[in-house]
């Protein structure tokens, strides 16, 4: 059909500008076709605007005129710029016919795409994690992305809360390096019964020397209440006890342990009926605990504060100070160091005296300056007994004083005046000699209630903590360092450590990771 006034007229397919009213220009936009527009198939003279029948308008510069492309852009809401990038894409108006064709990102595959890939996204458009296979286990089911993106610090300590601060670990909640031991099953188990307290560890071997806690468990019986005086474990004694017994016999049987060791101390070695209340025990709860003997108790207690020893440390004496006795342990280390720390012990003596016995004899409640200077010399006394060679100090790091008990913990979270005891913030810290004289006196000048009051001792240590004083002020006097260090950990530790060790854990898992590696 020909255009008298403009030559040929093109059809359209879809909505024409044939019947507008309101004299605007139609603005659908021009598609392209054969890779170039609509526009470019009729003359560029000529373009069509208006009622059917009116003179087409003619472009001044319709190839030439930026202003006119742009403006055609922006009505079309979508087009691609001159240098080859893509504006933002328009909303899509469908039902509106002559509508123009979506862009290259918004083509059939890619819509087809996003309805595939749809169902594989979560809330926020995360992406949805795979379920794990029953059975399976968690370093197994990990996706490598998932592995990727997973924070290598993320809680693991079953006894505390983890990354939450560790309570009883001797290695670091949640590090990546802890997840790859070759067990991840595997967990060991140790209960100490002293005459102060229960304590109970389990744990599982991560890297080589260390462990994590997976649960732990303490409580103060008093075990010793009354022992110096009768000789036997009082009724009373005996029930706290076998109580904090039973639920550490709930713990351990809520899990696979491999392997376990329960001991009990001085309190069961002194009592006349010690044998007749671990029947009760056994009766009672199922646990059957061992009295193991003072060398033993000394070697496991250092055998529990062997990372706090530097390897530039050549000279040491460790001291144990517990409820019914103290062990001390003289550790000479030469060039060559054995893997257990306990090998390097030369000389070790137990005391028959602790912060129970000495507190009950001398008074724990009030006491002045002179009951403290005479529980200190009767602990001298006791050690003028140990024949031991003096120990010679070349260099300041060359030796020092490493105390594991209630009244070094005690004395250290006094010193960094926190607001509640913090094992963090306690275990492996250092005092100088004069800070530790300082908070001696200080918690001489105290009263009952003030120590009672003081959130690091509490009212079941206010009688205590002086007579533990006592102990470490006459071990002072004997070996005279200018530091000591502090350690919360002790008998169950050194039982972890030996049975991880004596097992080969550490050992395998380095052999296992070294063929990983491979």
């Amino acid at each position: 059909m020909e255009d008298p006034e403009g030559g040929a007229k093109p059809q359209f397919d879809g909505a024409s500008a044939v019947g507008r009213k309101d004299g605007k220009k139609s603005r659908r936009r021009k598609g392209k076709r054969g890779g170039q527009s609509r526009n470019a198939a009729y003359p560029a003279s000529h373009e069509l605007s208006g009622d059917a029948g009116q003179p087409a308008r003619p472009l001044e510069d319709a190839a030439g005129n930026p202003a006119r492309k742009r403006k055609r852009r922006r009505r079309g809401g979508q087009g691609a710029v001159q240098d080859g990038s893509l504006q933002s894409p328009a909303m899509e108006q469908p039902g509106v016919a002559g509508h123009a064709a979506r862009p290259d990102s918004d083509s059939a595959p890619s819509r087809r795409n996003r309805r595939k890939h749809r169902g594989k996204r979560g809330l926020q458009g995360r992406p949805l994690i795979p379920a794990k296979p029953s059975g399976a286990t968690q370093q197994g089911n990990r996706t490598e992305e998932t592995a990727r993106s997973a924070d290598p610090r993320e809680a693991q300590n079953g006894a505390t809360a983890s990354r939450k601060g560790r309570q009883d670990n001797d290695a670091r909640p949640g590090r990546e390096g802890d997840r790859e031991h070759a067990w991840p099953d595997e967990l060991y188990a140790a209960l100490d019964l002293g005459t102060n307290n229960c304590r109970l560890l389990i744990a599982q071997p991560t890297r080589p020397g260390q462990f994590r806690v997976v649960d732990a468990f303490s409580r103060i019986v008093r075990l010793g209440e009354g022992l110096a005086a009768s000789g036997r474990l009082s009724d009373e004694a005996m029930e706290r006890a076998v109580e904090a017994l039973r639920i550490c016999a709930s713990k351990l049987r809520s899990r696979e342990i491999r392997r376990m060791r329960l001991i009990a101390t001085e309190a069961c070695r002194q009592a006349v009926n010690g044998e007749e209340f671990l029947s009760r025990v056994v009766a009672e709860t199922g646990l059957a605990l061992e009295i193991i003997d003072r060398e033993t108790e000394a070697r496991l207690a250092v055998s529990g504060c062997s990372s706090l020893v530097g390897r530039e440390t050549r000279s040491v004496v460790l001291f144990d100070i517990g409820g019914g006795s103290s062990e001390i342990a003289v550790i000479r280390i030469g060039d060559n160091r054995f893997s257990r720390l306990a090998n390097h012990i030369t000389h070790w003596t137990s005391l028959p005296v602790g912060v129970v016995t000495l507190s009950e004899r001398h008074g724990g409640r009030d006491v002045t300056p002179e009951i403290f200077e005479g529980m200190v010399r009767e602990v001298e006394g006791m050690l003028g007994c140990f024949d031991c060679p003096e120990i010679e100090v070349a260099q300041t790091s060359d030796f020092h004083l490493i105390g594991t008990s209630g009244t070094v913990t005690t004395l250290a979270g006094v010193h960094l005046d926190l607001p509640r005891y913090d094992r963090r913030k306690v275990d492996g810290i250092w005092l100088s000699d004069g800070e530790v004289s300082a908070m001696q006196a200080k918690l001489l000048s105290w009263d009952f209630a003030s120590r009672a009051a003081n959130p690091c001792i509490g009212p079941d240590r206010a009688d205590l903590v002086l007579a533990g004083c006592a102990i470490l002020e006459a071990i002072r006097r004997r070996w005279p360092s200018p530091r000591m260090r502090v350690a919360d950990r002790g008998l169950r530790e050194g039982l972890l450590t030996d049975m991880m060790a004596d097992d080969g854990v550490w050992r395998r898992n380095r052999i296992r990771r070294g063929q990983r590696a491979r």
